[in-house]
């Protein structure tokens, strides 16, 4: 029997070498690899994108959406406002978007289905920066990496006891629990913690953080009700999700209110 130890030990010894960094919501986090490395990851990956993908033509709503991200970007800290951000509006009916370590942003057309104001669209802009501002790309990496050891370690063990090709069934059958127990749930924590940044940041930016609630009403409506339980998914329950950003929005009113107050009034659509 292999003992709990044994996959404690590795997974020590998979972490010693990450520096250990604090979340914008106090989570302790562990770094694998450099600010530096990973912004050149996201460069290289954005560039891949953009090879790949075709850019909208329509110069109103590439407006729009670059108006939108300046919003949410002069508001964040110097060591990420400073970047140099760049933003693509992809011609795709998907109804996403995503951001990248390096100040990159990526938008498709399809998410005006569901973003239909700036400030829907200002939830989501908000909640993809926030996963970078709160390093959930390096996290992953670390943990990934710090899984796939625990792995190897398992194969090692059981193939040395049993037999390769049982050490084989091991790694397989490891890495199923590895992704369930230690990667997914890690997932929706870094889902929230990017709605927590990302409301906080619109609300700052002048945004309504209240039309964080609409954003996910319409996405919800759009998508099939079909749906696996919340611990199988990398994305917390869409109504357990709504909730905790309704209760968000109540306290970050008088943020926003604060933002139009001073002048901070995004006008980007």
């Amino acid at each position: 029997m292999i003992k709990t130890a044994i996959l404690g030990a590795a997974l020590v010894t998979a972490l010693a070498g990450c520096a250990t960094t604090t979340s914008p919501t106090g989570r302790n986090q562990y770094a694998a690899v450099s600010d530096a490395e990973l912004n050149q990851l996201g460069a290289q990956a954005f560039a891949e994108y953009k090879a790949k993908l075709p850019q909208s033509t329509n110069t109103t709503q590439t407006r729009y959406v670059q108006c939108v991200v300046n919003s949410i970007v002069n508001q964040l800290p110097t060591q990420y406002r400073n970047t140099g951000w760049e933003t693509a509006l992809f011609q795709d009916n998907q109804t996403n978007a995503f951001a990248l370590p390096g100040g990159k942003v990526g938008i498709y057309t399809g998410i005006f289905k569901v973003a239909t104001t700036q400030d829907q669209l200002a939830a989501v802009v908000a909640h993809e920066i926030g996963h970078v501002v709160s390093r959930h790309h390096n996290e992953r990496v670390s943990r990934q990496m710090a899984s796939q050891q625990l792995v190897n370690v398992l194969g090692a063990v059981v193939g040395s006891r049993y037999g390769e090709g049982a050490g084989q069934v091991a790694q397989v059958l490891g890495g199923v629990g590895t992704q369930g127990l230690f990667v997914l749930p890690n997932s929706r924590k870094q889902e929230t913690e990017a709605d927590v940044v990302g409301q906080q940041l619109m609300a700052k930016a002048g945004f309504d953080p209240r039309q964080a609630v609409n954003l996910w009403q319409n996405m919800i409506s759009s998508q099939s009700s079909s749906r696996g339980p919340e611990w199988m998914s990398t994305h917390p329950d869409p109504a357990n999700r709504i909730s905790e950003l309704r209760s968000r929005a109540d306290g970050l009113v008088s943020t926003y209110q604060a933002a139009q107050k001073a002048g901070i009034r995004p006008r980007c659509g």
